[in-house]
């Protein structure tokens, strides 16, 4: 019963990585956008 553990901390690991990337992407297009509109000014 042990790899069902193993198994859920796995794919708990890798959704936490792929959550990351996707709120590391969505804050560098904020802060691109927010840096156009500043310069705008």
């Amino acid at each position: 019963m042990w790899y069902f553990t193993w198994i859920l901390g796995v794919l708990l690991a890798c959704a936490f990585g792929i959550i990351n990337a996707l709120w590391l992407e969505n804050t560098e297009n904020m802060d691109r956008i927010s840096d156009l509109d500043s310069s705008e000014d």
